[in-house]
């Protein structure tokens, strides 16, 4: 979906459907608005069911202050106007109510986006606005004195989130990845304590990767059966949460020296077939930029030929489990094991080629008797033989971190016993 061809009210109604899809406001609450180039804003309406809004519920506020639409313009309005005067490379305009979020806004507390990689470069910088009336002149001053100093997103005291952007998507990428570190780090502090990534570590987590490119001479139906395949399963991630419109890589094995990879820097929710990448013989399908792991994916392939699809995520129980010192036990129930044996966490880095040398590369560990790996403060990297069978792991692997965490409400978790993993073992011959 290209949104620099869209009517500022189609966005807005693509983007607040995402943000109440995504939990992420209620029927009654956020607000969105869009600044043209003529000064207009187009914004969300008073007292509208954000569930069900439609193109014609978005009102245009003219530079001169008259009002075209069917309805009032939100209530919010005053603070969306003194933000855009703050900034003039601020185009759109996010508010909205995430549980996450308004925990660490009733707390005084800012979520740190070093705990993954990237966050803090698409979030930017996170400021804390003190209290005011809601739709007062006095909110619209203390929010537009944050956004004055250089910050991209800000908590709201008491009160919720506001994120800006250039476009109306980079704002709402900046709030679903500030929700997503809210989220980690509330879980990862009911298990653990919490770690964040040096400023090192963050550098090494910005290389990019270079391939020569290629022409592909067409397509085969089993290249163009995978592709369909894999749009379905990024789709479902996206939708479950176990990606996020920036982050979550898959790929899929062709022939023995050639697979499929998604790209970088799209958003998952919109991804088709066309915008897969072709990997072949260590080269890049030309015009096209794979995703910055696309080397991991290549040595994993190349050394383990029963692999046949990766996948790559940042699903947030999982997740909460690798930006703390809390170990992920698999033996629950008997599915998880099964599915995904033991999974081992290694430290930051081993991703990217840099564990050091008392640890082998993650290509070298991956295999049938270790097809799940946590990489500290980044991901889990889930193998199988088929898509599906990785996107299974990767739904069993969170669906059992989830457990974990809100078993800890009610006691201590009781694995299976040994004799009992044996006799698993030996029934379904491990």
């Amino acid at each position: 979906m290209n949104f620099k061809y869209m009517h500022p009210k189609d966005e807005i109604i693509e983007i607040i459907h995402r943000i109440y899809e995504n939990g992420m406001t209620t029927t009654s609450g956020g607000n969105l608005s869009i600044l043209d180039e003529d000064g207009s804003i187009w914004i969300t309406p008073k007292g509208v069911d954000k569930g069900a809004l439609t193109v014609e519920d978005i009102v245009c506020v003219l530079p001169d202050g008259r009002v075209n639409g069917i309805h009032e313009p939100s209530s919010e309005y005053p603070f969306h106007l003194a933000i855009y005067r703050s900034r003039n490379d601020i185009k759109a305009i996010v508010h909205a109510h995430p549980p996450a979020l308004v925990s660490f806004a009733i707390t005084r507390r800012i979520p740190d986006t070093r705990i993954i990689p990237k966050a803090r470069e698409l979030c930017g910088r996170v400021g804390y606005a003190n209290y005011a009336l809601p739709g007062s002149e006095k909110l619209g001053e203390v929010i537009a004195e944050k956004f004055s100093a250089g910050h991209d997103t800000v908590l709201l005291e008491n009160h919720g989130i506001v994120t800006v952007g250039a476009g109306l998507l980079q704002a709402f990428q900046r709030l679903e990845t500030l929700d997503l570190c809210a989220r980690v780090t509330l879980k990862a502090n009911s298990i653990g304590t919490v770690r964040v990534l040096s400023e090192d570590e963050l550098e090494l987590s910005r290389q990019t990767v270079t391939l020569d490119e290629f022409e592909p001479q067409g397509h085969s139906s089993k290249e163009n059966e995978i592709r369909k395949k894999m749009i379905t399963l990024v789709r479902r991630s996206y939708a479950q949460k176990l990606v996020t419109s920036m982050e979550g890589t898959f790929s899929a094995r062709i022939d023995a020296d050639c697979f499929l990879i998604t790209p970088i820097g799209m958003d998952r929710k919109y991804l088709t077939e066309e915008d897969l990448v072709v990997i072949k013989n260590g080269k890049q399908e030309a015009g096209k930029h794979p995703s910055s792991s696309v080397t991991l994916h290549k040595e994993i392939y190349a050394k383990n030929s029963a692999i046949n699809s990766i996948v790559i995520a940042q699903p947030p129980n999982i997740l909460a489990f690798g930006v703390c010192d809390a170990a992920f036990d698999t033996r629950t129930i008997p599915e998880s094991y099964l599915v995904l044996r033991e999974i081992q966490k290694f430290p930051f880095g081993m991703e990217f080629g840099k564990g050091g040398d008392d640890y082998p590369a993650i290509a070298d560990m991956v295999s049938d008797t270790m097809p799940v790996v946590i990489c500290r403060n980044n991901c889990i990297i889930v193998t199988g033989n088929s898509l599906l069978q990785s996107f299974d792991r990767l739904e069993v692997a969170e669906f059992t971190a989830r457990s974990i965490i809100d078993s800890k409400a009610i006691g201590s978790v009781v694995p299976i016993g040994a004799a009992e993993i044996d006799e698993l073992e030996k029934a379904f011959n491990l």
